[in-house]
């Protein structure tokens, strides 16, 4: 491996597998929230399809809502922070200046965001990184310490803002009562099944919620996870694994019981019905996310375990086009430009699709990255990146 010092911290050129296998995983957990969106517009209105009432649809529910939200989106975020660092080392190693590769990365993340926002899914992520991304090549040249702060200091800021929100917002004075919520969600999950103008509308008609989930909540936890990514890739977590196993270990006996206990909580009051529950979530998660990182990083690191990485790496290491190869997925299932199954898949069955689209993007991403070396959406990307056309 060929090994860089600058400022005195080594700079590795080898891909870190684990980063990209753990991207891979952050994606299968993205999507298992992602599809119950995609599939109908019941969970975007906070409230339940009637059609799918039995004791195990509310059991994959809870499930999703304990194990998977809030989890997943917090561990692409760290990733992104820990890639952050990995392009600085790519851009020194080049001899370039990396400010005006970050801004041209961000313009183009934004452009692929909003594409995907219009034509897929109006649960985009792409454009509220791009922004914060800003707001992280602002603050890259800090020390870890006052990185560390500022990440904690976001998180109390969050925490008591959603504590501010339980105790003294009626939520009943802007939220519309269930009856109204129901006979929406019924009506925007026929919008879905119309014509791609239907589906764009339908898209873009939750553009306002969007932004306001990205300013108040996703926005500012996103920032925290890229700063602590940051942190990480400094200090090369996952590139000298065998140095932090004491770590990875009092990640899992601290993160499981505080983060699976949190989870639960958090699916009994209600999910993201529950201004109480999203503030436990948000205090939680971040356990649990890292729980689940330490896991598999000690699974992908025996020899029973490595065929873990093997899996997951291709598929994080295209992980923008697989991203959007899920919302495209979703089109293709749910929507009226293809089979039009909004409205008809239980919970249960779309755990189990969820499984099967990422089995495939498995398969696919193994092949395709046999014959390329970037996946199509990684192409475009770091051709803005770059500002000239990327080696195939």
């Amino acid at each position: 491996m060929t090994t860089h010092t600058v400022a005195g911290r080594p700079r590795a050129a080898q891909r870190v597998h684990d980063v990209d296998a753990l991207r891979g995983f952050a994606l299968l957990g993205i999507f298992a929230v992602n599809i119950t969106f995609m599939a109908s517009a019941y969970p975007g209105n906070l409230v339940d399809d009637p059609a799918f009432s039995s004791p195990l649809d509310g059991a994959a529910r809870f499930a999703v809502a304990a194990l998977f939200s809030m989890k997943f989106y917090l561990l692409f975020s760290f990733l992104f922070g820990y890639s952050f660092v990995l392009q600085e080392d790519a851009a020194e190693r080049a001899g370039a200046a990396f400010a005006p590769r970050m801004l041209r990365r961000a313009v183009g993340l934004f452009a692929l965001g909003a594409g995907h926002i219009v034509l897929l899914y109006g649960g985009d992520v792409l454009t509220t990184y791009a922004v914060v991304s800003l707001v992280l090549l602002a603050l890259h040249r800090v020390r870890d310490r006052t990185a560390l702060t500022t990440a904690a200091g976001i998180y109390a800021v969050v925490v008591a803002s959603l504590v501010g929100s339980a105790l003294f917002l009626d939520r009943s004075a802007i939220m519309p009562a269930p009856e109204e919520a129901l006979a929406a969600a019924a009506a925007q999950t026929q919008a879905m099944l119309g014509s791609p103008a239907d589906v764009i509308g339908h898209n873009v008609g939750g553009l306002g919620l969007l932004v306001l989930q990205a300013v108040s909540l996703q926005g500012p936890t996103a920032l925290a996870m890229f700063l602590l990514g940051m942190v990480a890739a400094r200090r090369r977590l996952f590139s000298t694994v065998d140095g932090h196993r004491r770590l990875m270990r009092r990640m899992q006996w601290i993160g499981f019981p505080v983060g699976l206990a949190g989870g639960a909580v958090y699916a009994a009051l209600g999910a993201d019905g529950s201004t109480w529950g999203t503030t436990v979530s948000v205090l939680t998660a971040p356990f649990l996310t890292a729980a689940y990182v330490a896991t598999l990083v000690r699974l992908m690191h025996t020899s029973r375990g490595a065929w873990l990485r093997t899996a997951l790496a291709p598929v994080g290491r295209i992980a923008l086009t697989n991203y959007l190869a899920q919302s495209a997925v979703g089109v293709l299932l749910f929507t009226g430009v293809g089979l039009g199954l909004a409205g008809q898949v239980s919970p249960p069955m779309l755990l189990v699709l969820t499984l099967v689209v990422f089995a495939a993007q498995v398969a696919v991403s193994t092949w395709w990255l046999k014959r390329h070396r970037y996946g199509p959406a990684e192409h475009v990307l770091r051709w803005c990146t770059m500002w000239r056309r990327p080696g195939s």
